[in-house]
């Protein structure tokens, strides 16, 4: 069974690990910096097969290099075929399947552009790595692509089995919620998450994990397609509001200007 922890970097951002508990493999997703990293494979006795990058921005790529000096050059890197990285990695395109040997696993690629052009995300054992895609309770900002790009790839994310565990690279989730709960205070699923998520940072743990289901619950960006949520976007934009990417597209400048 696939175990994934949670590795501390800079304020806010969780490095993935994934490893098994019958070998010493482990493979980690996008790390901004090496010495958590390396901090972590020294104290768990494992040794690191491969990183997945979901795009190219410095918090999640900056230690590669260090990482590949620490494995002495024997590291597989992935990335998007669109990352523009300072180092040799595979190329991966949307529909992608890579099998991580150490592990006995094989991930599937997602391309979701909108937060930058090349991001991409890891979908395998009913768990998603989605950078900065997904968020719990809200989704990247748009630096590089349109809102209609953005919609599209949470869409893609929104179709799959409600049980995939969702995985995103920062500790939001209690700043998203507020939001979300200013664009449906009345919404009951939220409330309680919000509530919980207060109760898990009181003692300092993860707000992730999350779940497809839980963000279909509770994620406004993706729940733009609701009457009730395309009212109060209406509303506090004071434009018609018709279809769901209209929505989305007024719904992440809402919360840029939050």
């Amino acid at each position: 069974m696939i175990q994934v922890d949670a590795i501390a970097a800079f304020s806010d951002n969780y490095i993935w690990c994934l490893h098994q508990d019958n070998n010493d493999r482990c493979v980690v997703v996008d790390p901004g910096s090496a010495q958590e990293v390396i901090t972590y494979l020294k104290e768990n006795k494992l040794v690191l097969e491969a990183v997945l990058i979901t795009h190219h921005h410095w918090d999640h790529t900056n230690g590669l290099t260090d990482l590949i000096d620490f494995c002495n050059g024997d590291l597989t890197i992935y990335a998007s075929e669109h990352c523009q990285l300072d180092v040799d990695y595979k190329a991966l395109h949307h529909g992608s399947a890579i099998y991580l040997s150490g592990l006995d696993l094989e991930l599937t690629v997602i391309a979701t552009p909108g937060h930058t052009l090349d991001h991409i995300c890891y979908l395998g054992d009913d768990k998603l790595f989605c950078g900065d895609t997904l968020f719990s309770g809200g989704c990247g900002r748009l630096f590089e692509g349109t809102a209609e790009q953005m919609h599209a790839s949470l869409q893609r994310l929104a179709k799959l089995p409600a049980s995939t565990q969702v995985f995103c690279t920062h500790e939001y989730t209690s700043a998203n919620l507020s939001f979300a709960k200013a664009v449906e205070p009345s919404n009951q699923a939220l409330i309680h998450y919000q509530q919980q998520v207060q109760d898990w940072r009181k003692l300092e743990r993860p707000s992730l994990p999350s779940s497809i289901a839980n963000e279909l619950k509770i994620n406004p960006f993706l729940r733009c397609h609701l009457p009730s949520v395309q009212e109060s976007i209406a509303r506090h934009s004071q434009q018609p509001v018709n279809d769901s990417v209209t929505a989305f597209k007024l719904l992440r400048q809402w919360k840029d200007s939050a």
